[in-house]
C-alpha cells in the first residue's frame, strides 16, 4: 500500500480535465469563512488547490498560515490561537478542515471551541484506534519529540469521540499511510463516515473528495444531514455506517 502512494500523482492529475464540471456541479456556498489545515510537515502550498476551488463556489478561505503541523502538543499553543485569530475577523461560525494530522487538529479545534465551529471536515485522519497504525509515527516522534507512548490514555481514548459539533471522515481503505479502520467517526447523530478509491496523500487532490467537500459545506447551518449520493458519485464515494 506504501508504494502504491504514487497513485497520488494521477489523482492529482484527474483535477485537470474535472475541474470546470466540478465547479459547474457542486452547490454553491453561502460566503461562510472555512479554514484548511494541511497534513503533517506540510505547508499551506499543499491546500491551494482545494482552497482555490473552495474561493471560487463562494466561501471566504482561509490558509492556516502557520510554518507547518507537528505535534498535539502544540493544539494549544498553536492551533487554538489560530481559530481565536480567525474567529474574530469572521462574521459567523467557522467550517474546518484538515488532512491527515491536520484533521486531527481540526477536530481536537472543534472539540475545545464547539461554539466557534460550524463543521468540521477530517481527509485520511487516524484520530482513533492504535496511533502506530500508519506508517509516518516514527518521523512524527522525531520531529516534534513526543513519543507517541507517552500521550496520555484519556487523550487518546478523548480523540475517538464525537466533537460535538457536525462531522464528516472521509477515508479510503487503500489509503497506504494510515489505516482505514483509524479514520473513522463512531456513530452519533451527526458523525458520517465517507469511503472513497485514493491514496493517502491524494485524497486533498481527489474530484471526489473535492465534491464531497463542497456537498458538506453547502449545508444550511443547524440543517445537517448525512451525505446522500447519487449518479456517478454514488460510484466513488460510499457512506459507511
Amino acid at each position: 500500500m506504501l508504494m502504491a502512494e504514487g497513485r497520488a500523482i494521477l489523482e492529482a492529475a484527474t483535477l485537470v480535465p474535472t475541474a470546470a464540471p466540478l465547479l459547474a456541479t457542486a452547490p454553491r456556498g453561502d460566503g461562510h469563512h472555512v479554514v484548511v489545515i494541511p497534513p503533517f510537515g506540510a505547508g499551506d502550498s499543499f491546500t491551494t488547490i482545494l482552497r482555490t476551488f473552495l474561493g471560487r463556489l463562494n466561501y471566504k478561505v482561509h490558509k492556516w498560515d502557520r510554518a507547518e503541523v507537528l505535534g498535539l502538543h502544540r493544539l494549544a499553543t498553536v492551533a487554538l490561537p489560530r481559530l481565536h485569530e480567525l474567529r474574530r475577523t469572521s462574521e459567523g461560525r467557522l467550517s474546518i478542515i484538515g488532512h491527515s494530522l491536520g484533521g486531527i487538529y481540526a477536530r481536537e479545534v472543534a472539540r475545545a471551541a464547539s461554539e466557534d465551529i460550524r463543521d468540521v471536515i477530517s481527509v485520511g485522519s487516524p484520530f482513533s484506534g492504535d496511533m502506530k497504525s500508519n506508517y509516518v509515527w516514527p518521523m512524527y516522534e522525531a520531529a516534534t519529540g513526543t513519543r507517541i507512548d507517552s500521550i496520555p490514555t484519556r487523550f487518546l481514548e478523548q480523540m475517538s469521540e464525537p466533537t460535538g459539533v457536525p462531522a464528516t471522515a472521509i477515508f479510503s481503505r487503500s489509503d497506504g499511510v494510515a489505516h482505514w479502520s483509524c479514520c473513522v467517526e463512531r456513530d452519533s447523530p451527526t458523525t458520517e463516515n465517507i469511503e472513497v478509491i485514493g491514496s493517502h496523500i491524494g485524497l486533498l487532490h481527489n474530484p471526489a473528495v473535492f465534491y464531497i467537500i463542497a456537498n458538506r459545506l453547502a449545508q444550511a447551518e443547524g440543517a445537517w444531514e448525512p451525505f446522500k449520493p447519487s449518479g456517478l458519485m454514488a460510484r466513488l464515494a460510499r457512506p459507511v455506517r
